[in-house]
């Protein structure tokens, strides 16, 4: 009798071992499952950041960053541009993969006020907000510069797919000299004619 209880005693406490051991292997892989979703949730939010500070553009193609060179009209060229025509100087923005650092050769230095803006493109892609840049006269019929935060303008340039004929909100606007530029893109080695835009603020001497 003494030794059946003895081994009922063992027996129960082996179960316990046994509950507990198998407890704690169920546990492990939810822990690490936690930490992979954390990671992941993490690294999505630093590239909707990137994103968000680019303008909602990143990967774009040499060809989407270049243009035929043309200007509108009434567009003034800047008499004393810090950066002339033909010199160099490095680009201190992202808009695009493979612009920030990059060293710009200066294609057009001109005298406007420069906008970001909110539109949805007229190719039917998601709205594209504070993009970088449009400046007064690629806008329709804009009235007298500048136009104000919230003020609404049809856009007739075509830096994007999609841009041209959209209707734009304006987010921030700034007089300022803007320049358009030659660059080899620092990722892909992409050589890329007549970006337009870049402010002078984005822009700093080589060195």
């Amino acid at each position: 009798m003494v030794k059946n209880k003895i081994l009922l005693g063992l027996l129960s406490i082996f179960a316990v071992f046994l509950m507990a051991a198998c407890g704690n292997g169920e546990t492990q892989p939810n822990e690490d499952e936690e930490s992979q979703s954390t990671e992941t949730e993490s690294s999505s939010e630093e590239e909707m950041d990137m994103e968000s500070d680019s303008g909602g553009h990143m990967e774009h193609s040499a060809d989407e960053m270049s243009s035929s060179g043309e200007v509108p009209e009434d567009l003034k060229e800047a008499e004393n541009p810090t950066y002339a025509v033909g010199s160099q100087a490095i680009i201190e923005a992202e808009h695009m993969q493979g612009m920030d650092g990059a060293e710009a050769t200066i294609s057009g230095a001109f005298d406007t006020t420069v906008y970001t803006v909110s539109y949805t493109p007229t190719n039917g892609e998601e709205l594209v907000e504070d993009h970088k840049w449009v400046i007064h006269e690629e806008l329709e019929e804009p009235g007298e510069a500048p136009l104000e935060p919230g003020d609404e303008a049809v856009m007739n340039a075509s830096h994007m797919e999609g841009m041209e004929g959209a209707t734009a909100t304006i987010d921030s606007a700034e007089e300022t000299t803007v320049y358009m530029v030659d660059f080899v893109t620092t990722d892909t080695e992409e050589e890329v004619q007549n970006h337009k835009w870049v402010t002078e603020s984005e822009l700093a001497p080589v060195e």
